[in-house]
């Protein structure tokens, strides 16, 4: 009896302890994302502060309430959507290319050591050039529609994700790979269970930059030539010295690469899940 009963209060003491971790991570769970909130809410009340005090000129930092009231402004009338809807479309078509190309050829860097030293040179260049300096080349060569835009997002996305794939298959242990040798696995199993499970939390994190950066190169575009989209609205707010305006733009921009980095980012946590990392 005394030893059912010692082993109730055992079991009772782990339940115990299970919900107590259980709860503590709730609690985590909970303060992160008051965190998250913690530092736009900052930035909002100093920005309210200063420009209710008026201690910057409302010429070169406008009211909150003001740029709220010009946000709703041009969302009633569809000028932002329509702009907005442009940038998206460069922003997607040109992250979807990209990523597919630059995983692709990723992978095969990766594999065949001989390719790796025809394009690292390619490579290297590329990404030592900033963007600004051959989007103008784009817009003269496809013109100043969407292709150039597209052209300028696939060129920003491209590189962090090739280089991220390869890194992610070279990461392989060779261990495993020995293993999926011995146990004769073709080279279409040794990619689907072992190469890819193993490149895709680095692969996902390349996605994550190369969503952001998409953004950067529709509107890098966008300032070269363009009459639509949120970096032409910008540029042309500027250029009227529309202060308020400026600001729409700009928060939209944000929005738009903070909602990208969030979806990828839970189709990253979806997919890890779902290959037990």
């Amino acid at each position: 009896m005394q030893e059912v009963i010692g082993r109730d209060r055992q079991l009772t003491a782990e339940d115990g302890a299970g919900v107590a971790s259980a709860l503590r991570g709730v609690a985590l769970s909970v303060a992160r994302r008051l965190l998250f909130l913690v530092t736009p809410a900052l930035i909002l009340g100093a920005w309210y502060i200063v420009a209710e005090n008026q201690w910057v000129q409302p010429f070169l930092l406008p009211h909150p309430f003001v740029v709220a009231e010009r946000f709703q402004a041009v969302a009633a009338d569809g000028t932002l959507w329509r702009h907005t809807r442009v940038t998206l479309q460069e922003v997607l078509i040109g992250l979807s290319i990209g990523a597919a190309v630059g995983v692709f050829l990723g992978y095969w860097i990766a594999k065949i050591s001989l390719l790796e030293t025809l394009i690292s040179p390619i490579v290297v260049v590329f990404q030592a050039t900033p963007i600004v300096a051959y989007a103008p080349l784009l817009v003269i060569w496809f013109g100043s529609g969407i292709e150039s835009k597209i052209i300028t997002c696939v060129l920003i996305v491209f590189f962090p994700i090739l280089l991220n794939t390869v890194t992610g298959v070279r990461g392989v242990p060779r261990d495993l790979r020995d293993l999926m040798r011995v146990s004769n696995a073709t080279r279409w199993q040794t990619f689907r269970k072992l190469e890819v499970p193993a490149a895709l939390p680095v692969l996902l994190t390349g996605l994550k930059t190369g969503a952001t950066l998409a953004v950067i190169g529709a509107v890098v575009g966008e300032f070269i030539a363009a009459n639509a989209g949120l970096g032409f609205l910008l540029n042309t707010a500027r250029q009227r010295y529309d202060t308020p305006l400026v600001f729409v733009a700009a928060i939209a921009l944000a929005l738009m690469a903070g909602l990208l980095y969030i979806a990828v980012t839970l189709l990253e946590r979806r997919v890890l899940a779902r290959i037990g990392r």
